[in-house]
């Protein structure tokens, strides 16, 4: 990258348009200023041309005149056009050689095209996440009365599915759901640019009995950052009283809202409350680091959106987005993979699994898989994971080949005997 980034602090310094920018203003400066020249050579009187008494070459000498340094000022206008033309030719380049530009070969198996519907679902879906409301319907509306042509693929499930009927468009056009969406983007504005809790907390306390069930803690952090900021912000420095208003305010504020968590937060109100006696000293208190939490707004504003999106039925993340970034993580492998199968002339056999594992990030892994370990597939609803009374798991046509005809078998990897009827199925 090193090379890229030199070509890049070229084009800031040599490479900008800011000096031929001067030379252009300088040339028009000259035009103008000859132009004047031209008129006043003229004689005027009460603001009328008399034609009689105008010098007949006073133009033309000032034209003469202009010619050269005219020529002088494009000349120069060309010569810094030449310079950024350089610069950006050797980013060009510099890029060529870093980003290798290959074209993207034709796949013989595509899953998305028997599924268009799926496709237009998920980008009205993620136009809708990002408040996007007014493109959305136009999109709903044009992908409605215009549905693509499926192609019929053996094995799909479902090549006919259609955006009105099986993918349930009448949820994306209805307007509680960009209501929903709407109110989700008021306060997370609140809450990242104006620092208002109020609208948040307000939505968990609506929200509470859901929020519980889910196991989620969203209602006590965002009343522990409203008891933080009046605690810390809303005092000031300069207050020379023995008790700042902020922490009246902030005792106020956890006699009124604590009492409903101490059940389940009981030692974290402790900590909070433990705090006060050392409000004079709060950053080298044991306590400073509870307040002293940088990323706590954003922290917050993600813990929202995740579980606001929860209680609808959705990911916290686009599918759209996770699907466009974990294809741009493994496009790269499955290129080199094509280029070396066609070199052997191998063939791509599953349809439905890759033939390499693509390392894609943690946060992008999201159901539990088994790959047994006899034949090397990964298990599906057809063939599901079988666990032997001796702890050990293969797929259950690997359990079935092994049985045969006979009424007991060998663990493939311990000496245990067992019987297949003894196998229970696991789900993952």
């Amino acid at each position: 990258m090193e090379p890229l980034l030199q070509e890049l602090e070229k084009i800031t310094t040599r490479g900008n348009l800011s000096k031929s920018l001067d030379d252009v203003q300088k040339t028009i400066d000259l035009l103008t200023k000859a132009r004047e020249t031209v008129v006043a050579s003229r004689y005027r009187k009460y603001g009328v041309i008399d034609l009689r008494r105008a010098n007949p070459h006073g133009a033309g000498i000032t034209l003469a005149k202009l010619q050269t340094p005219v020529k002088q000022s494009f000349d120069k206008v060309n010569s810094d056009l030449k310079e950024v033309y350089n610069c950006l030719g050797d980013y060009s380049k510099a890029l060529g050689k870093k980003f290798k530009d290959k074209p993207l070969s034709n796949a013989d198996y595509d899953a998305l095209s028997t599924h268009p519907a799926l496709i237009n679902r998920a980008i009205a879906m993620h136009l809708l996440r990002e408040g996007q409301f007014s493109v959305a319907s136009t999109f709903l509306v044009d992908a409605t009365t215009h549905p693509p042509l499926s192609e019929t693929a053996l094995g799909s499930l479902n090549p006919y599915a259609t955006l009105e009927n099986d993918l349930g468009v009448d949820s994306l056009k209805s307007e509680a759901l960009r209501e929903e969406f709407a109110n989700m983007y008021h306060i997370l504005h609140e809450l990242k640019n104006q620092r208002n809790l109020q609208p948040a907390i307000e939505w968990a306390r609506l929200n509470s009995k859901e929020l519980e069930l889910r196991g989620s803690n969203l209602e006590f952090e965002l009343v522990k950052k409203q008891f933080v900021w009046l605690f810390s912000e809303r005092a000031s420095p300069e207050e020379q009283s023995s008790i700042p208003d902020g922490l009246l305010l902030a005792l106020a504020y956890a006699q009124k809202e604590f009492y409903r968590f101490q059940g389940r937060y009981r030692l974290e109100i402790e900590a909070l409350s433990g705090a006060m006696a050392f409000h004079s000293n709060l950053a080298q208190s044991p306590y400073g680091r509870i307040f002293r939490n940088d990323g706590a707004w954003d922290e917050l504003a993600n813990c929202f959106t995740r579980e606001f999106c929860s209680l609808l039925g959705l990911s916290a993340d686009s599918p759209l987005y996770i699907a466009a970034t974990a294809g741009a993580i493994a496009l790269p492998t499955l290129l080199k993979l094509q280029t070396i199968m066609k070199e052997k002339h191998a063939e791509w056999t599953t349809q439905h699994e890759l033939p390499v594992e693509i390392p894609l990030p943690p946060s992008y892994h999201f159901h539990s898989i088994f790959v047994c370990p006899v034949s090397k597939e990964q298990s599906t609803d057809e063939n599901p994971p079988m666990m032997m009374p001796c702890g050990h798991v293969v797929a259950k046509e690997s359990l079935s080949r092994l049985a045969k005809s006979q009424n007991r078998f060998k663990c493939p990897y311990c000496p245990s005997e067992s019987h297949p009827n003894e196998a229970k199925e696991l789900f993952l």
